[in-house]
């Protein structure tokens, strides 16, 4: 008998938690410590799973990649990535897919502090690195491990036979084991967290996800939209012939929901359908699946975004600001595990003070979600790479209108 898949266990968790919730009002009592359980194992490891990430992906680069090339790639990810975590924002702000149910009140301890722009980004800066592990402030940690990692490279480039590199992969591997570990109890705490919700609030908080579903699709789908004006304005390309060459590639993201698997087609897609240069495709699209995740930082603004609505909380401009850079830099870290989503929100969730347990209810929805979320993944990465190729003239257009019939030839 096959293995039902952790998205499936999670999904019939959801499902079966509504039920009970709904015949059972009363397990709210035995069920929500549960759940409780569940949300403290997957936050206690998140500041290591932070650091050591984004210390490898940074370490690991080589100095090839710290060319002009190297930094008009970065750049490239950097303004995507901040740009979607916006994006993310604004349709949350206009389309407000969290109104609809009000969950203050099962609640009450929500205090969003006000701190001024000029502080915000002062706080940016760690004092006390082990302090900042022992409070979880995640966007310390992050810049503590940009750091770290740029002095480890720089490190392993005059120490080549230094085995800490590796020493760090190693650590993550644990820590990602770890959260693996974790996760396999999600059904249960999904089961129970969603179990307590519905026997406190009722069948209405349904309604708001499906109308945050809808609102997620909407901005990626205009999102990708953007990306191919900007590439039909800059590099003079047909769009729907970019659709097209990219078909496998768009197929295999929206069946996998993995980014990691999506990339050897990426690769051949690029070079043999779009033209890129090979020198292009593998410096760009490898990193990109490290360092790019357009579709992660746009999932995360709306989704915080919609659980402050439920919880009729405000966030007034320094505090977006604040929302949109955390996202953006929470999208470096994103970790290849089941449910991945989850774990982003489970990071960046508290860091806006908001109940770490309202990611419970967005549970249910994490296949559809991841779907969405690797398809704008992925396109951003090949997108930023066209971008880059053009600004060095390393698209061959001939390729790119031969398409199909050129990758057919290659294979043969």
């Amino acid at each position: 008998m096959k293995k039902l898949s952790m998205i499936t266990q999670i999904s019939l968790a959801l499902f079966i938690g509504i039920i009970v919730g709904i015949i059972f009002p009363e397990s709210n009592v035995v069920l929500k410590p549960i759940g409780e359980i569940f949300l403290r194992l997957m936050q206690m490891v998140i500041p290591l799973l932070i650091l050591g990430q984004i210390i490898q992906a940074l370490g690991g680069i080589q100095l090839k990649e710290l060319t002009s090339i190297g930094a008009r790639t970065m750049a490239a990810f950097a303004v995507s990535s901040f740009l979607a975590a916006a994006w993310g924002i604004v349709i949350a702000v206009f389309f407000h897919p969290g109104q609809g149910i009000s969950l203050r009140e099962s609640h009450e301890t929500i205090q969003v502090q006000e701190i001024s722009l000029q502080e915000t980004f002062i706080n940016f800066v760690p004092k006390n690195i082990f302090e900042s592990l022992a409070q979880g402030t995640i966007i310390q940690l992050i810049v503590f491990a940009l750091f770290f990692g740029l002095a480890l490279n720089h490190y392993l480039q005059k120490h080549p036979e230094s085995q800490l590199f590796q020493l760090v992969i190693d650590f993550n591997e644990v820590i990602i084991t770890v959260i693996n570990y974790v996760m396999r109890l999600a059904p249960i705490g999904i089961f129970a967290l969603v179990t307590s919700s519905i026997s406190q609030l009722g069948i209405q908080v349904i309604v708001p996800l499906l109308k945050y579903l809808l609102v997620y699709s909407v901005g990626t789908i205009l999102f990708l939209g953007f990306w191919l004006l900007i590439i039909t304005l800059f590099c003079h390309l047909n769009p729907l012939r970019v659709i097209r060459n990219m078909k496998n590639m768009s197929l295999v993201a929206l069946a996998t929901t993995s980014s990691a698997i999506t990339l050897p087609v990426e690769l051949e897609e690029a070079q043999y359908k779009l033209g890129l240069s090979k020198r292009i495709t593998h410096l760009v699209l490898p990193l990109g699946m490290s360092l790019n995740s357009n579709g992660s930082a746009l999932h995360m603004t709306v989704t915080v975004m919609t659980i402050a609505q439920m919880y009729q909380v405000d966030f007034d401009l320094t505090k977006l600001i604040y929302l949109a850079v955390v996202a953006t830099f929470v999208s470096l870290a994103n970790a290849v595990v089941p449910g991945a989503g989850l774990v982003s929100l489970a990071i960046i969730v508290p860091q806006m003070g908001l109940p770490i347990e309202s990611i419970a209810i967005f549970g249910g929805v994490e296949w559809l979600v991841g779907m969405l979320r690797t398809i704008l993944n992925v396109h951003s990465d090949v997108y930023s790479a066209i971008l880059v190729a053009k600004s060095v003239n390393e698209i061959n257009h001939e390729i790119f209108n031969e398409g199909e019939e050129r990758l057919q030839k290659n294979i043969l």
